[in-house]
C-alpha cells in the first residue's frame, strides 16, 4: 500500500510569508483542481468552469505559510505495507496583533507581545486511512523547549529546560512548536496548521456552526460565554467564546478545557459529514476559501490543492474509528497548582501507540509487525565485570539520568563505568553502541540492566561501548520491560471519549445561572 500523505516541499526555515507567483508543478496541481470543480459542470458551462482558474490562484495567494520544523525529525517510517501515518500538529495562538483579534479578546498591553499556543492537539491519521487520534497536551505542562531559531529576526532561543508548552510558539514561531512535540514523543509530524481568534470565528461560519451542549447554564465572564443549559449550534464569536471557555467548565482549569475543545472538534467532524462537505468538491472548495483566510499552515500545505488532497484523506474515517484523548499528566513538583509534567510511563505508553501507529479505539487492530523474526546473535564470553569500559550519556530529558546510572552500574561491579554527561541529542529509545570488538562488553551491560537485545547497535563511531538514556527510560536503575499495547489499550489516566459520542460539556457550578 502506497502512501497518500501531502508530501512537505520544504524543509528549512524561512519567514511565513504569503504565497505568489505560480511555476509549472503548481499549476500542474491547479490543473487537477480544476478537473474536480469541473466534473458535473456540463459542456454549457464549461467556459465558466474556466474562470476557476484565477479564483483558485486567487486562494493560494491567500495562504500565509512558513518552516514545518526548525529541527531535523528524522523520516517518517512507513509500515511493513507500505503506507505512512500522517500527523498534523492543530495550534491555537492567542495572539492580538490585528484589530479583529483584539476586538475578539484579551488585552491592548499583549499587542505585540510573545505568542503563545494556548490550543496544542496533534491529529494522527493511521497508515490505512482507517482510525484517527486526536491528542491534547495542556498549555501549562512543563517541557524542555529545544533550541530554536526566529525565521523573521534571525534570533536564536537556546535551549529553555523546564517550560510551559505554550511558550515554544514565542521562540521563533510554529516550527518551534514542531520541533518541540517532535523532542517530546519522538512522533514524526507531516504538517501543522495554526488558526488565531479571528480564524476560529470565520472557520465556523465556513462550517455553518457546530453543534454543542452544556449539563446547565453557564456564565463565563472571562471569555463571555453565556449558554442556557442543553443543546446549541455556536458559530462566529460564539464558537471562540466556546473554545476559549476555561474558568465556566469542568474544575475552571486548562486541564479540563481540552476535553472541551475536544467535543467540539468530534462535532464539527460529524457537522461536516452529515452535510456531505468531505465529498462534494464545490462545498470542500468553499472551505477551503475560508482556510486560507483564517489558517497559517506549513510550506508542505501551501495551496489549495494541498489543502484539498488533505481532506480527501481524511473523508473516509467514520466518527466511530476518531479517539480524543489528553496526555495523562501529573502535578509539577516544583508548582503543583498551577503546572503540570507528563505522567511517567503513562504519558509515554500513550505516545508508543501514536509511534506505532496502534489504534488507540479497540475497533481496529494493532499496526502490522513484521513475520519474520530477528537473526539470533552468536554467543559470547562472559567478561568480568570490573574489566568493562562504558560510558552513560543522558538523552531522556531527565535531569540525573547518567549520573544515576553510573553510580548505579558501579555499585553494580562496573567499576570503570564513565559519567559522560548529556547525549549531544535528545532521543527517544535507549540505545548501546559498541566497536567490533567489544560486544561481549556491551552484552554484559545490557544484561546487568535488563536492555532488550533491541538497544543494542554495533557502531565504527564510539570507541567504547556508550549507552544513552532514551527517555523511554525516565527512572529506576534496570530498563522497564515495554510491551507493545494492544488497540484501545489507552491508559486510564488519559480523558477519552469517541467521535460518536454526543458529549455535554460540564458547568462549574461556580458560574452557572
Amino acid at each position: 500500500m502506497t502512501s497518500n500523505r501531502v508530501p512537505p516541499r520544504g524543509s528549512g526555515p524561512h519567514r511565513p510569508t504569503r504565497r505568489r507567483g505560480r511555476d509549472g508543478g503548481r499549476t500542474s496541481r491547479r490543473r487537477v483542481l480544476l478537473r474536480r470543480i469541473a466534473l458535473g459542470c456540463g459542456l454549457l458551462v464549461v467556459l465558466g468552469c474556466v474562470g476557476g482558474w484565477g479564483y483558485v490562484s486567487y486562494l493560494d495567494g491567500n495562504i500565509k505559510h512558513g518552516a514545518l520544523s526548525f529541527g531535523n525529525q528524522g523520516a517518517a517510517q512507513p509500515d511493513t505495507g507500505g503506507g505512512t501515518a500522517l500527523n498534523i500538529l492543530l495550534i491555537g495562538s492567542d495572539t492580538r496583533d490585528t484589530a479583529e483579534d483584539l476586538s475578539l479578546g484579551g488585552s491592548r498591553s499583549s499587542v505585540g507581545g510573545p505568542a503563545h499556543a494556548d490550543v496544542e492537539m496533534l491529529l494522527h491519521v493511521s497508515a490505512d486511512r482507517s482510525n484517527a487520534s486526536l491528542i491534547s497536551i495542556p498549555r501549562d505542562t512543563m517541557v524542555d523547549i529545544p533550541a530554536c531559531t526566529d525565521p523573521t529576526t534571525g534570533k536564536v532561543y537556546p535551549e529553555a529546560p523546564h517550560e510551559q508548552i505554550t511558550d515554544s510558539l514565542s521562540h521563533g514561531g510554529p516550527g518551534c512548536t514542531v520541533y518541540t512535540w517532535h523532542e517530546l514523543t519522538g512522533i514524526h509530524i507531516d504538517h501543522f496548521m495554526m488558526v488565531d481568534f479571528g480564524g476560529v470565528v470565520s472557520m465556523a461560519d465556513a462550517i455553518g456552526g457546530v453543534p454543542v451542549c452544556t449539563t446547565a447554564n453557564v456564565a463565563d465572564p472571562y471569555s463571555h460565554l453565556r449558554l442556557t443549559k442543553g443543546d446549541h449550534v455556536v458559530r462566529g464569536v460564539q464558537a471562540l467564546e466556546w473554545l476559549r471557555s476555561r474558568h465556566g467548565f469542568g474544575d475552571g482549569s486548562d486541564l479540563y478545557r481540552t476535553q472541551v475543545q475536544h467535543m467540539y472538534l468530534t462535532s464539527m467532524m460529524r457537522q461536516l459529514r452529515s452535510a456531505g462537505t468531505l465529498t462534494s468538491p464545490g462545498r470542500i472548495l468553499s472551505l477551503a476559501d475560508a482556510a486560507t483566510r483564517a489558517l497559517t499552515v506549513d510550506d508542505g500545505l501551501d495551496s489549495v490543492s494541498a489543502l484539498v488532497g488533505l481532506a480527501d484523506q481524511l473523508k473516509g474515517i467514520s466518527p466511530d474509528r476518531l479517539t480524543t484523548v489528553t496526555m495523562p499528566y501529573a502535578a509539577d513538583p516544583t508548582n503543583p497548582t498551577a503546572w503540570v509534567i507528563p505522567m511517567p510511563g503513562d504519558a509515554e505508553r500513550l505516545f508508543s501507540m501514536i509511534r506505532g501507529d496502534v489504534p488507540l479505539d479497540s475497533h481496529g487492530r494493532p499496526a502490522p509487525v513484521a513475520s519474520t523474526p530477528a537473526p539470533t546473535a552468536p554467543p559470547v564470553a562472559a567478561v568480568p565485570r570490573a574489566q568493562v569500559r562504558i560510558t552513560v550519556q543522558n538523552g531522556s530529558g531527565v535531569p540525573g539520568r547518567a549520573a544515576g546510572l553510573t553510580w548505579g552500574l558501579r555499585e553494580a561491579g562496573f567499576l570503570l563505568a564513565h559519567d559522560g554527561l548529556n547525549a549531544p541529542e535528545r532521543q527517544q529509545t535507549t540505545t548501546l553502541d559498541y566497536a567490533a570488538g567489544d560486544r561481549a562488553e556491551a552484552v554484559a551491560v545490557a544484561g546487568a540492566l535488563h536492555l532488550p537485545p533491541s538497544a543494542l547497535r554495533e557502531s565504527a563511531a564510539v570507541l567504547r561501548p556508550t549507552l544513552v538514556v532514551g527517555s523511554d527510560w525516565p527512572q529506576g536503575a534496570v530498563y522497564p520491560l515495554v510491551m507493545t499495547p494492544q488497540a484501545g489499550a489507552v491508559p486510564t489516566t488519559a480523558p477519552q471519549q469517541h467521535g460518536d459520542e454526543v458529549g455535554c460539556a460540564k458547568v462549574n457550578p461556580v458560574y452557572t445561572w
